[in-house]
């Protein structure tokens, strides 16, 4: 089986520096325009960036907007 089904491991897709999906994640603990902090089961991710926007999320994943300027993994 794949390893994001059995650890439940953050899948992240990035394009260019505009915009992120996240997926297999558990909640958003902080958001502004400059960070977005989000809780999975493995950890945090923090982005940052300017003008950031959730534009989207669903129990499953999320779709964050903006200029992205770092992803962070904290555990």
């Amino acid at each position: 089986m794949p390893k994001d089904v059995v650890l439940g491991a953050p899948i992240l897709t990035v394009t260019g520096q505009a915009e992120l999906l996240v997926e297999n994640y558990r909640g958003i603990l902080e958001y502004t325009d400059l960070l977005i902090r989000i809780q999975t089961k493995t950890g945090q991710i923090r982005i940052t960036g300017k003008r950031l926007q959730v534009e989207y999320y669903t129990n499953d994943e999320m779709k964050i907007t903006g200029k992205i300027t770092e992803i962070e993994y904290i555990n």
